[in-house]
């Protein structure tokens, strides 16, 4: 009897056990553990950490709202703006990202870590600049992007305090980036709930002041907002130095090393181009739609950032797809690392096409939340119901484009985007808004198509594998 019960396979972990090793961290082997509790652990945390920053994005304009359509087109110009400055932090990831996943696949920790200093101090060096640029010249910026007098004159502090903490922005990104490049996902997941969980709460107490706090108006938003950043900064790099994660940066490895900085800036530049060429985008867009109005604006704005918060959620899918790529591909399992893409971006299509279904259907009671204008509530209807259409094709572009930046073919996706965005989506909504006179409606449509030409070309490029023998 005694032989026969030892001979018996030990039992599966529960739900609730894979369940909990996501949300503590683990140090098992991402290469090794079967596929899909390997891509549960890492999309787990992933998942939580960006639907902390959906939250985020919709609470933030939530409060805002209550200040009137032109504080909500205060928000949306200037977060338009701060695209430009997300596209280095996200390219710089990018780099980053690649390079750890692919350090710590080939079980190479000691060059994982030193990686990793030399990404935080690129990060530092572009992002100090930003930051006094942003500050220096928000009003002129403001006054490009079609700003009303209003903005121009009440809403450039905002824009002052906002773009002065890019510095902030880009650490963020960047070391959550090497965190779940180590396959350390659930530290990212804690970075960002304590940070916007900080601008959440600390958000309504300065733009209404609230008890002790000092009723800021619209500048308040922008103060919370940096003020969470910041602390989130200093959690993440209290975290990689305390010695206990799957990576821990030491005093030895705090050093510069021109090699290790060029193949960092050599994928980080073409993931930059990528994601500038995609966020700009966004720029162009805002600029045809500021034509309208603000109210136009104000309804772009409360759509899209609903938008971001069902998007955010299947992007921590796309990104635990991008780091057991990158990891597998160090292992030299490069079968292993396409089936975790195409698993990954089936889920994320069932969640938002699901999602998507939901918006269309609910639109004007959820745009209803964010404002009582009727002229902002109907544009914020009709692109909301247009862009969420798409959801489920958005699910596999973001998952095969991140898949490939995992892999360091940062120049597909790059080239991808350049040929979505700035050749098809742009003019496309040029002609519809203007020229056709279709006006928001337009815009949207441009959108939509935009992106699900994205999630077909990206497909095609990724089913080809050349990314399979990309070495970096």
């Amino acid at each position: 009897m005694d032989a026969v019960s030892t001979s018996q396979p030990a039992p599966q972990n529960s739900l609730w056990a894979e369940l909990r090793d996501a949300l503590r961290g683990t140090h098992r082997d991402l290469t090794e553990a079967p596929l899909g509790r390997a891509i549960f652990v890492l999309a787990v945390p992933m998942v939580l950490e960006m639907v902390m920053e959906s939250v985020f994005a919709v609470t933030d304009i939530f409060f805002v709202g209550r200040l009137g359509a032109e504080a909500q087109a205060t928000v949306g110009l200037t977060e338009t703006m701060e695209t430009t400055v997300y596209a280095l932090a996200f390219g710089l990831s990018i780099g980053a990202t690649s390079l750890v996943s692919r350090r710590m696949g080939e079980k190479d920790e000691e060059a994982a870590a030193r990686t990793a200093v030399q990404a935080i101090a690129l990060g530092v060096f572009f992002g100090v600049p930003l930051s006094i640029t942003g500050a220096v010249l928000a009003p002129t910026l403001l006054a490009a992007m079609g700003a009303s007098p209003w903005v121009l004159e009440h809403g450039v502090n905002f824009t002052r305090v906002l773009l002065g903490a890019n510095v902030s922005v880009c650490l963020l990104f960047l070391i959550n980036a090497i965190f779940r490049g180590a396959g350390d996902a659930a530290t990212a997941m804690r970075v960002l709930w304590l940070a916007n969980g900080i601008n959440i709460v600390l958000g309504p107490c300065l733009v209404f002041g609230v008890g002790p706090f000092p009723r800021m108006g619209v500048v308040g938003a922008a103060v919370a907002t940096s003020i969470g950043r910041t602390t989130g900064v200093l959690y993440q790099l209290y975290r990689l130095t305390r010695g206990d994660g799957r990576l821990t940066v030491r005093l030895r490895h705090v050093r510069l090393e021109a090699a290790t900085m060029l193949s960092v800036l050599r994928l980080s530049g073409a993931g930059t181009l990528q994601t500038v060429v995609g966020m700009t985008s966004w720029i162009f867009l805002v600029r045809i739609i500021s034509r309208f109005g603000s109210q136009a604006v104000a309804g772009y704005t409360i759509a899209i950032r609903l938008v971001i918060f069902a998007l955010l959620p299947s992007f921590g899918l796309a990104n635990a797809a991008a780091t057991l790529v990158g990891q597998n591909l160090g292992a030299h399992k490069p079968e292993r690392a396409e089936r975790a893409a195409w698993k990954a971006g089936h889920v994320g299509a069932l969640f938002l096409g699901t999602v998507g279904l939901l918006f269309i259907a609910l639109a004007p009671h959820i745009v209803g939340i964010f404002t009582l204008d009727p002229v902002v509530l109907a544009h914020g209807v009709r692109g909301l119901r247009i862009i969420a259409a798409g959801f489920a094709f958005y699910a596999y572009g973001m998952t095969f484009t991140q898949a490939l930046n995992g892999a360091g073919a940062t120049w597909a996706p790059t080239w991808l985007n350049g040929l979505c965005f700035w050749a098809f989506e742009l003019p496309l909504a040029w002609v519809l808004a203007v020229h056709a006179g279709l006006e928001t409606t337009g815009a949207f449509l441009a959108c939509l198509a935009a992106f699900s030409l994205l999630a077909v070309a990206s497909g095609a490029v990724f089913r080809r594998g050349a990314w399979k023998t990309v070495r970096i």
